[in-house]
């Protein structure tokens, strides 16, 4: 059996840039004003939720250990932020003199800073800045502090923003928008709900299995990638078992994180394009979509990316030794829709609200995301892509 993740062409070529600096360990959010220091800012904006900031004590926190560097706060964030958000956002913290963004919370709120850092540079509103590498100067200065375990956001150079009009994301890509620092303290994610925790969980597993299949991957991808997969493997039945285990949390974290730095180095596939569009029409959570599509997605690549699959498989655990390449890939399979039934997320799309009658909508929408390009085997056809949302279904 091929090994798959050391198997490269002699023709092998690819760039790595990751400039976040991190900051692990309990307690690590009491270095916030430290780190800002650091980057030169003097008043910083925590970008969050109403939710978060009401509700947990996560917010207060975070400003306490800003002490006089904290100008405000923009507590406006919701799922998956709209243009609007952020551009509000952005006046707000320009009303207040910011020099610096904190954002606080998961995806949306470090994705809404992200947007918010541009507006506040560029100005004008984040939709005049749509696309791929267009910035030539240093944004204003981000120090991320995620609460969730998922989407490895602080460390990427990507942000989705939903177009409320069009019932669509805008997708946001540049070297110039990754945060400068990040601050990963295990015990701010203690409070997530167990629904949340193994969709966000999942979040994480998707972006590293899709590193591992994309026409991108690279030997330090790859490595990140796998060690993000044996991390959620080992470490989220424990948290879904015990959500106060502080090691368990911080290991999900650290699987985030490293997933993050995957696939801002090879980019993601399929599954992201399907699940971008059906989160956006049908406001799934974006890890649970990821979660529905990914099995499904593995199954589709088998027949052309079987040695990649193989070494997912053996990540997750799974004795593969002896099986062909073809059968350790179908093992890989099953074991992520196993760990997904055994976490209680959905496994199946109408069970989650989507309607049988709008999957070809979905499939002709997911061929204009920009993901679908990275899947290691060519799925940029309504046809192929449509056949994985009915399997799904």
């Amino acid at each position: 059996m091929m090994s798959g993740a050391t198997d490269y062409p002699a023709d092998l070529t690819f760039n790595w840039f990751q400039p976040t600096r991190l900051s692990f360990g309990n307690g690590a959010v009491k270095d916030a004003g430290i780190e800002l220091k650091r980057l030169g800012v003097e008043r910083a904006v925590i970008v969050t939720d109403t939710v978060l900031r009401g509700r947990t004590d996560v917010v207060a926190r975070v400003e306490k250990a800003l002490g006089a560097r904290l100008a405000g706060v923009f507590d406006g964030v919701v799922a998956d932020s709209p243009a609007e958000v952020i551009d509000r956002g952005a006046a707000h913290a320009r009303a207040l003199g910011a020099d610096g963004l904190c954002s606080v919370g998961g995806g949306s709120s470090i994705d809404t800073a992200k947007g918010m850092a541009i507006v506040l540079t560029e100005g004008g509103s984040i939709r005049d800045h749509q696309g791929s590498q267009r910035l030539t100067r240093r944004q204003t200065p981000h120090l991320a502090i995620p609460t969730t375990a998922g989407t490895g956001s602080e460390v990427s150079m990507f942000a989705v923003v939903l177009d409320l009009a069009n019932q669509q994301k805008m997708h946001f890509s540049d070297d110039r928008i990754i945060p400068d620092a990040a601050i990963l303290d295990p015990a701010l994610t203690v409070g997530m709900p167990r629904a949340l925790t193994a969709a966000t969980a999942l979040d994480a597993l998707t972006h590293a299995i899709e590193a591992c299949q994309s026409i991108a991957r690279n030997p330090v991808s790859d490595a990140a990638a796998l060690h993000a997969i044996r991390l959620v493997t080992r470490w989220l039945p424990v948290v879904m078992s015990d959500g106060s285990d502080l090691v368990a949390r911080g290991q999900l974290l650290l699987a985030a994180n490293l997933a993050g730095q995957a696939f801002n180095g090879s980019g993601v596939g399929l599954v992201h394009a399907m699940a971008h569009v059906i989160g956006a029409r049908h406001h799934l959570h974006h890890g649970t979509a990821n979660a529905i599509c990914l099995p499904h997605v593995m199954r589709f690549n088998a027949d052309e990316l079987a040695p990649q699959l193989a070494a997912i498989a053996s990540a997750m655990g799974a004795d593969v030794r002896g099986l062909t390449a073809q059968a350790a890939a179908a093992v890989a399979a099953d074991r992520v829709a196993e760990l997904i039934a055994q976490v209680g997320l959905p496994t199946r799309l109408r069970d989650a609200g989507v309607p049988e009658d709008d999957l070809a909508a979905c499939a002709d929408g997911s061929l204009s995301d920009g993901a679908i390009v990275y899947n290691g085997k060519f799925a940029a056809d309504q046809d192929l892509v449509l056949a994985v949302y009915r399997a799904a279904f």
